[in-house]
């Protein structure tokens, strides 16, 4: 694994390796030919991987071309002489670079660093879920968003305090949840605002959650932004939580198995969340720290009901376990038979749908932004622990080899 200075120290010299498989790492900077090209075709050229991009349908070995941060060309036999810099990613998986739904990257606060724990495994793009409430949220966007080479959205937290402080009853006082303060600081941060979030747990309001939900959905229509909602352990049924929530908004820690989820005392799906689902509620899975059980995934994926996109809660509390990265729970998801097109999808162009990045993200597509993941899949037995320490085995794991962020190329040397 990288350390945090080894990562900055590469991220300088980003662009001057070739990743071969079984050679990670390996040193030659150009492309054959390219000094008696006075204007190559293509800045970076990457040869020979197999390309998955769901959102164009494509699995297939091919050859991806970028140009001043933009994908240029994607066919099955792109010249060499034609780059400037070539990466060799034969045997490896090239995806769009991956979008992680729900990170906590308020560094120093309980948040990761975004560029050692997320660009270093293959993430170009998170959302940063509510760390920051609205007395906060100037200096989120100047002291990290500004500060990362990782593409950092936000949403804002309703709770004034976000989570600077932990969550426990943060919002029992209800004059710290306030709507027109927080549509207020969405408004005037756009466009790094891209939408709020409330949490809805009974250590975090008591018996106040539905008035938590009602503010949190007068500060979203206020600023014209999507909600999040966090249910986990909620004091009030989650039929109740559904009916309020509007098409387009996020139910985020999805399979928790904590009281009012998604299954009823038989297991089955409750058939409000079928009916949320089909009026366009989207659901996330937030792995986090305490909110994802492989027995409620299981139950879950057993009847057809699938996440709509997956993602980590990454945060300081789980960076060392369970959670670890959005690779590994990705490989998590494969581990209860999810194939590995169906997660690619859950991170990359699902996600580019749920919130407005500023660009067209989740794609290879000709004149998308040149933000690429290439990842080795590993083959053998490997064992994944959820958030109750309960394990399972899976034969698939992705580890991340080299990340492309709007054409710069950062090679993972660990």
């Amino acid at each position: 694994m990288l350390t945090r200075r080894a990562f900055s120290k590469y991220m300088l010299a980003s662009g001057t390796a070739m990743l071969a498989a079984g050679d990670i790492g390996a040193t030659a900077s150009q492309t054959p030919g390219a000094e008696q090209r006075s204007n190559p075709d293509c800045d970076l050229l990457i040869k020979g991987g197999t390309v998955i991009d769901p959102a164009r349908h494509i699995h297939s070995q091919m050859d991806v071309a970028v140009k001043n941060g933009k994908i240029l060309e994607i066919s099955g036999a792109i010249p060499e002489i034609r780059a400037t810099k070539v990466l060799s990613a034969k045997g490896q998986i090239v995806t769009p670079g991956l979008i992680d739904l729900h990170v906590h990257c308020f560094d120093g606060f309980g948040g990761v660093n975004a560029d050692h724990y997320c660009l270093s495994r293959g993430v170009t793009t998170v959302v940063d879920c509510g760390s920051a409430g609205y007395s906060m949220i100037e200096g989120f966007i100047r002291y990290i968003i500004r500060a990362s080479s990782t593409r950092i959205m936000v949403l804002v937290d309703i709770g004034a305090l976000g989570t600077v402080i932990g969550t426990k009853d943060t919002m029992m006082n209800l004059d710290w949840v306030n709507p027109s303060l927080a549509a207020k600081a969405a408004n005037e941060n756009k466009p790094d605002v891209v939408g709020v979030k409330v949490r809805l747990q009974k250590t975090i309001q008591g018996s106040q959650d539905l008035e938590c939900l009602k503010r949190a959905l007068a500060a979203a229509e206020a600023a014209h932004l999507p909600l999040m909602v966090h249910i986990s352990d909620p004091y009030s049924p989650l039929p109740e939580i559904l009916k309020l929530m509007r098409k387009g908004d996020v139910y985020t820690h999805l399979y928790n198995s904590h009281s009012h989820g998604i299954l009823d005392a038989s297991g089955k799906i409750l058939p409000e969340v079928l009916e949320a689902k089909e009026r366009g509620i989207i659901f996330d899975s937030a792995h986090g720290r305490s909110h994802f059980s492989f027995s409620t995934a299981e139950k879950a994926l057993k009847q057809g009901f699938f996440p709509d996109t997956i993602s980590t809660d990454l945060s300081e509390g789980n960076v060392n376990g369970p959670v670890y990265d959005l690779p590994t729970t990705l490989s998590k998801f494969m581990a209860l038979g999810m194939d590995l097109d169906a997660v690619v999808e859950r991170v990359t162009v699902k996600p580019a749908k749920v919130f407005d990045y500023g660009a067209q993200l989740g794609t290879l597509q000709p004149g998308s932004e040149a933000d690429i993941g290439i990842f080795e899949l590993r083959e053998g037995t490997f064992e994944f622990v959820d958030s109750d320490r309960e394990t399972r085995l899976g034969h698939e794991r992705l580890v991340n080899r080299a990340t492309v962020r709007r054409g710069e190329l950062f090679i993972n040397q660990s």
